[in-house]
């Protein structure tokens, strides 16, 4: 067997879209082995199939089993300079051992015990944090404190500093989401410490960053103009969220049809100065889900990570179907059909619907002119 050089090996293969093979075609290969060169012909099924092939597989993780072995590290795992954070990554079962939920979503469950402090760090990654349960954590970005609370939705802008601290006297844990995969591919990333510890522990009420842009509709005028790539505001509340899903559902038992489908309401998280995406690579959504409603099967390009907020059902993608309950989390890889069955009660949820926390990699996909989005009907 001939050495390969740089790990470029072509193989001749008796297909009828290949050249014949021959001696003189396999010293053309060789040759171009030595050269570091691939021919095309021998790789367009791969490189461009006729629909996208994601390595990523559908998978879901339980919110019990998650929060169970955070509890654990946090007995056993400190938190401080080096790890940095006390973060447990959702490895996707067909991306290699990675820690990588999807090939350009990083989700993490980051677990912060009574009186810790996570350091002050920045990243060039961009990322959110999104609270199902607890409350009493606070996430410093830059001088501003930000409360966290259940179904709050938190975003941070990459190379911004910030850290958390728990003034508490209970653990708390949330979902971290960035960009990580994506970054980490690219090749873009740049790593800063910040300082050791923040010696401010003022805990406002409201955030500066809310008290200036957490108004519907309006904007200070010194800012206004100033468009950005990444929201201002640090914090969307659950109780706007709450208030704008049912609202929806509503106008729709009224007549009016302001919902995706029937019994099916969602919102989406929007830069304030500009209308867009809160990040330049994540996109970020709730969505509610009657009880009993069923959502049409949709697929997209790019890929997605839900977690569950509150409610019951089963989900559906691809060829994988689970039951879901509170917390739990599941991936949807590019062009992957999803469909949701709510089975929500007043038992399990405090809207009586399954309330679903989305975010995707939809702006990349969306600045690349390469976003594609399809129900059943629509074929």
């Amino acid at each position: 067997m001939t050495d390969t050089i740089g790990g470029v090996r072509i193989e001749m293969t008796d297909a009828p879209d290949q050249p014949a093979p021959s001696e003189q075609l396999l010293a053309l290969y060789r040759g171009f082995e030595q050269e570091l060169l691939v021919p095309l012909w021998a790789e367009i099924g791969e490189l461009m199939p006729a629909a996208p092939v994601s390595r990523a597989l559908p998978h879901r993780w339980t919110w019990s089993a998650l929060y169970a072995l955070a509890r654990q590290a946090g007995d056993l795992v400190p938190v401080g300079r080096g790890g940095e954070r006390r973060a447990i990554a959702l490895a996707n079962p067909g991306l290699g051992g990675r820690p990588f939920a999807t090939p350009t979503l990083w989700a993490a469950i980051q677990y912060l015990g009574a009186g810790e402090e996570a350091p002050e760090h920045r990243h060039t990654q961009n990322a959110f944090r999104f609270v199902v349960e607890g409350e009493g954590v606070w996430t410093v970005v830059g001088d501003d404190p930000v409360a966290m609370r259940r179904g709050d939705f938190l975003p941070q802008a990459g190379w911004n500093f910030h850290a958390h601290f728990n003034p508490g006297d209970a653990p708390m844990a949330w979902i971290d989401g960035l960009d990580i995969p994506y970054a980490h591919y690219a090749e873009t990333t740049f790593f800063d410490f910040g300082r050791d510890r923040i010696e401010d522990r003022s805990a406002p009420e409201t955030s500066k960053s809310e008290r200036l842009w957490a108004h519907p509709g309006l904007a200070p005028v010194a800012a206004a103009d100033a468009s950005v790539g990444t929201t201002p505001l640090l914090a969307y509340r659950w109780e706007h969220t709450d208030a704008a899903l049912t609202a929806q559902l509503e106008l729709e038992a009224q007549g009016e049809t302001h919902t995706i489908e029937p019994g099916h309401a969602a919102v989406r998280f929007l830069h304030p100065q500009t209308g867009g995406d809160v990040l330049p690579t994540i996109r970020a959504e709730m969505h509610r889900v009657r009880r009993g409603a069923q959502t049409a099967p949709r697929r997209e390009t790019g890929s997605s990570v839900w977690q569950v907020f509150d409610g019951s059902g089963r989900v559906r993608v691809g060829d994988e179907e689970w039951s879901v309950s509170r917390g739990d989390l599941f991936v949807v890889p590019s062009w992957q059909p999803l469909s949701v069955v709510s089975e929500a009660s007043t038992d399990d949820s405090d809207s009586g619907a399954l309330d679903l926390f989305r975010f995707s990699d939809a702006p990349i996909h969306l600045a690349m002119h390469q976003f594609r989005s399809e129900t059943e009907d629509d074929r």
